[in-house]
Order: structure tokens, then C-alpha cells, then sequence
């Protein structure tokens, strides 16, 4: 059988489990739907970062701090595979070379786009930049919202729960680092 079928079997299966009629109008194409959604949110296993990178490298003389706030993105929790919702602020210092800046938020959404926790997540894009630009420092914050905190379990609606991963300068020099979260502080808890 293939794997699509499967799928959309396993998805039959779930809605027969909860008590609902597999054969009504309204989800008769659930299956189909359910599995093109799960390809689209999980497209980012399919993507390789210093690709999307390597495709958009400029020389520059810049060495001052290139930052991009308020990078939406949806994810899933790999253990509840609920969403995940926020937003992400992204930092780097060139050392030569700039990337295009509509890469950065597509390199969010490739580890979006896998069932995740934050904290591993905000370490990826992190360690992704700073392999693929080889950048003075990198500095990356994730501020999300988590359903499986919020609809289930403790139903605490509307926390949000804050990461951060820090490389190079960023690290190492407090002015750096302050200066950074002084940017990003006026967009946290938005």
C-alpha cells in the first residue's frame, strides 16, 4: 500500500476513534486534506538550510548588526503534535558576507516545519546561520504561544514562553548581547 493511502487510513482510523461517522459529507476528503496539511507543515524535513543560504550570499563591508524582528511561524510540538505560534527575532553580525534578508525568515520556517520543542528549534536556526554565514555572532529569540499548554493539560491561555540562543559576539560581549535584546524587547509579548 502507499505510504499516501496509509496515511489517509491512519487518519480514518483517528476519526473513527473519537466517535465521528467516516462517511458523512462533511469528511469524506478529511483524509486527503489532513495529509496534504501534515506535507505542507512538515515540508521543512525536505529543506536544506546552507542551500537556501548559499543562494543568496553578498560581500559587504557591513559589520554592524543585521536584524530581523517579528518572523511569524507556525509549528507543531513534536509531543502533542499541536501547534506551536509565534514569533522570531533574528540577529547576526557580517564578518563579509551578507545573506539576502528574505532568507532568514524562510530558514525560521524550515525548522518550523517539522514537529519541534522551541528550545532545539531556536538552537537549529541559530546553528544554521552561523555554520552557513560564518558571521561575527548570531543571536536568535523565539517568543510562542504552545496549544498543548493552552488547550489541553494546564489551560493556561495566552502564556508564552521565550528562548533564545546566542553564538559568537553575542556570547561573548554584553554590549552586543544588550543591544540586541533592547531591539527585540519592544516586540516580545506583542
Amino acid at each position: 500500500m502507499d505510504r499516501e493511502l496509509q496515511f489517509e487510513d491512519s487518519i480514518r482510523n483517528v476519526l473513527e476513534y473519537v466517535g465521528e461517522d467516516i462517511n458523512r459529507e462533511g469528511l469524506e476528503k478529511t483524509p486527503s486534506r489532513v495529509r496534504k496539511a501534515f506535507e505542507f507543515m512538515c515540508s521543512g524535513y525536505n529543506q536544506d538550510p546552507k542551500e537556501i543560504i548559499n543562494k543568496a550570499l553578498f560581500t559587504s563591508t557591513n559589520d554592524e548588526m543585521v536584524v530581523i524582528k517579528d518572523i511569524e511561524f507556525y509549528s507543531m510540538c513534536e509531543h502533542h503534535i499541536l501547534p506551536i505560534i509565534g514569533k522570531a527575532h533574528v540577529a547576526y553580525i557580517p564578518n563579509g558576507k551578507v545573506v539576502g534578508l528574505s532568507k532568514i525568515p524562510r530558514i525560521v520556517d524550515v525548522f518550523a516545519r517539522r514537529l519541534q520543542i522551541q528550545e532545539q528549534m531556536t538552537e537549529q536556526i541559530c546553528d544554521a546561520l552561523h555554520e552557513a554565514l560564518n558571521p561575527k555572532g548570531v543571536a536568535v529569540m523565539i517568543d510562542a504561544r504552545h496549544m498543548c499548554m493552552e488547550m489541553r493539560g494546564v489551560e493556561k491561555i495566552s502564556s508564552t514562553t521565550v528562548t533564545s540562543a546566542l553564538r559568537g559576539l553575542f556570547k561573548k560581549e554584553k554590549k552586543t548581547k544588550d543591544e540586541f535584546l533592547s531591539i527585540v524587547s519592544q516586540s516580545l509579548h506583542k
